[in-house]
């Protein structure tokens, strides 16, 4: 290895290299593994409506679930049977006395938020909820399953999918760059309602559980089909309503387990009163049969052999990858109302191959503007900086790739100001430069003085701007937190180019080179 040779592998410039290499390697072919706006590439048009009675009743049902033991505590009497109609919940006493009592006390003893009309006939308690009472869970039920598909679809926020309310009941899904809409609506589509019911009878088909309950089905029990497979084949009998669900989980996560420990299982675990009602009911139940329930189906149906801390395993997954999508379901938690699909098209580019034409000459243009006013005022300096540019550019899109953000044209136009405020970093160094070969010293020690001097102007500007960019991104949406991601990583990566990788590149020409005067 000769001498030229050996100088560039030990220069700071060949670091700058691999890193970018290595960078491009793991991301390349962009177009695979960085995302295009709907503004761009167009994507997936879907509305959802949001069932919302459901979310009505599932309120009805988790105050039914709690009266009970409300009413325990309370030292009242308790329901002999409860059921639901339709907006009402109906409790079932011993005598006119017991009920009278226990909706005084319900009367007296709850808050204003409770917002039920309690009322008794004869032995029965009846608790109404009210028209506003009814439209608020409605409206509540929108808003929370629209925060639910924005943490499946769109954890960090980068990927600019547009999920918003439309009339009082719809939600609109906008998928930009979708290779598989099927995938899209699959992960939409599920409700992801875990539950945890013990099975009273078992049977082939729900006719033979049926037929041992004399044909006639308890308005509390329902029958549940299995998964289909080996052990759980079949259809159980469990109950209807149930206080353990997924919404007590704190953790959940794939790994393996099982009978073989090689198993695909989804792991979870209980929040602390979760914890405890699950122990609760485990420890009473030693023997029994528990289904774990994931939106209507037995996953699986284990023999409760011993009491269970909040903590378990599901199995009866097909694959891994089955189980991490399972968990990551479980993780962003379970829609308050069931969705169905109302409408799906395919859109185009919303701005037009035109307009994306012309955004594109735009950004060549300012490039070449920009590498003409360097190479002219600053000659070998401005090209160096042009160099140091297009560095830039490419550590911004290698971390657009890395976080899966989406490029659009508002974040274009972030990159457009990046380029900007790059090359305003190195007027400031090369202005600091030329000071210092004025006083007379050598052009390594004003290289290094230069970007040393400049270096605290260089954050002070950089760093305000990153905060005007975190402030975009923490309170806009969509286009706007495109714009800010782009510009905040553009930033970034102008400081590495501006202050380490520019002064790598000169430090390599003059070691190199052997170069002792440069115009700047």
């Amino acid at each position: 290895m000769n001498t030229s040779a050996r100088r560039f592998v030990f220069s700071g410039l060949s670091f700058w290299i691999v890193l970018v290499a290595v960078g491009l390697y793991f991301v390349l072919p962009l177009r695979q593994k960085l995302r295009f706006g709907i503004d761009l590439v167009g994507g997936t048009y879907i509305t959802l409506e949001v069932q919302t009675d459901k979310a009505v009743e599932s309120e009805l049902i988790e105050t039914m679930q709690s009266l009970p033991t409300r009413l325990k505590a309370g030292k009242q009497p308790i329901p002999t049977a409860k059921s639901l109609e339709t907006n009402e919940i109906m409790l079932t006493f011993g005598s006119p006395s017991d009920a009278q009592a226990a909706a005084n006390f319900l009367k007296n003893n709850t808050s204003r938020s409770f917002a039920y009309e309690i009322a008794t006939n004869n032995n029965i308690l009846t608790m109404k909820l009210p028209t506003h009472r009814i439209e608020q869970i409605k409206k509540d039920a929108v808003r929370s399953n629209i925060e639910v598909l924005r943490t499946r679809l769109d954890t960090l926020s980068v990927a600019e999918i547009t999920i918003a309310a439309q009339g009082e009941k719809n939600i609109i899904v906008e998928l930009p760059d979708v290779s598989d809409p099927q995938q899209a609506k699959a992960m939409i589509g599920k409700a992801a309602k875990l539950e945890f019911k013990l099975v009273e009878k078992v049977g082939d088909t729900p006719e033979d559980i049926l037929y041992e309950l004399d044909g006639i089905l308890p308005k509390d029990k329902e029958i549940l089909p299995g998964k289909g497979e080996g052990r759980e084949k079949g259809y159980y009998l469990v109950s209807k309503y149930t206080d353990i669900t997924g919404a007590s989980l704190r953790e959940a996560s794939a790994g393996l387990g099982g009978k073989t420990n090689v198993e695909a299982v989804v792991k979870f675990k209980f929040n602390a009163e979760g914890g405890q009602k699950f122990h609760q009911l485990t420890s009473k139940n030693i023997g029994r049969r528990l289904a774990v329930v994931l939106d209507g189906v037995v996953i699986t149906a284990p023999q409760i052999n011993s009491a269970i801390p909040g903590e378990g395993e599901i199995s009866g997954v097909r694959s891994s990858a089955e189980a991490h999508e399972t968990a990551m379901l479980l993780k962003s938690g379970a829609f308050v109302a069931p969705v169905t699909f109302e409408e799906e098209r395919q859109i185009g580019p919303s701005l037009g191959a035109e307009s994306i034409r012309q955004g594109v000459i735009s950004c060549l243009v300012g490039l070449a503007l920009l590498f003409i006013f360097s190479v002219f005022y600053y000659r070998v300096a401005g090209l160096l900086a042009f160099i140091a540019l297009i560095y830039n550019l490419l550590l911004i899109l290698v971390g657009m790739a890395w976080i899966r953000a989406t490029l659009t044209l508002p974040g274009i136009a972030g990159m457009v100001l990046t380029v900007g405020m790059a090359i305003d970093a190195s007027i400031l160094i090369y202005e600091r430069i030329r000071e210092e070969l004025a006083d007379g010293v050598t052009l390594k020690k004003a290289v290094n003085s230069g970007f040393s001097d400049a270096m605290e102007v260089i954050l002070d500007a950089n760093i305000t701007t990153f905060i005007v960019g975190v402030v975009l991104y923490y309170f806009g949406t969509g286009p706007i937190q495109g714009f800010a991601v782009t510009m905040m990583l553009g930033i970034i990566s102008t400081l590495i180019t501006g202050l380490f990788f520019l002064k790598s590149l000169f430090n390599f020409v003059i070691d190199i080179f052997h170069v002792q005067k440069m115009k700047i």
